[in-house]
Order: C-alpha cells, then structure tokens, then sequence
C-alpha cells in the first residue's frame, strides 16, 4: 500500500476515521488527540481525508453560522463518512488477507 496507508500504524485508519470529527472539534481526550496526530502525520490518504472533513465544517459553521444543519447534509456527510470508514476496513481486510501466510487472498 503506498505511503504506509493501513500499515506501520499504532493506530489503525479505520479508528483515525472513527474518531475524525472528534478530533477536528476538540472534544477527544489529549493521549487519543496525540494517536490522531501522530498517524496523519505519517498517513497520507487519513490527512487528505482529514483536511476535507475539515474543510467541510469550516465551510458550514461560515455559511451556516448558528443555523441549524439540514437533515439532508447532515445524512449526506453521514453517509460519506460511512463509506470512507466500510472502505478503509475492507482495504485493511485486504492488506491482511495478503500479509498472511496460507490464507487464500
């Protein structure tokens, strides 16, 4: 997998993903922030994905201010993080399935 993604990590992606908008709003316990932290600074794709769902929440908070959130946005931005999360797990699966001696792939 290039540039280490799902791999030489104490802290797999799928949790990194799990955890993001936790993380971006502050509200994670500061070991868990230092694990986030430490595994976007050597995981490409998790900091490509963090800077988006950054991005995203500061776009909102700016346009929306204290609006309440459309349900649909927010089951749209539910339903993209659920799928980044589903393939991040089948691309670990996948890494694992190949890592391992014996198992068919």
């Amino acid at each position: 997998m290039g540039g280490g993604h799902g791999k030489d990590h104490d802290t797999p992606c799928s949790e990194v993903l799990d955890k993001l908008y936790t993380y971006i709003d502050g509200e994670l316990e500061e070991g868990n922030c230092e694990d986030i932290r430490r595994h976007l600074d050597g995981c490409g794709p998790c900091l490509d994905e963090y800077g988006l769902e950054e991005a995203v929440k500061k776009l909102v908070a700016k346009h929306c201010g204290c609006d309440p959130v459309p349900m649909d946005l927010r089951d749209k931005v539910l339903g993209r993080l659920a799928r980044a999360r589903n393939e991040e797990l089948a691309r670990e699966g996948r890494a694992e399935r190949l890592e391992s001696p014996g198992t068919p792939a």
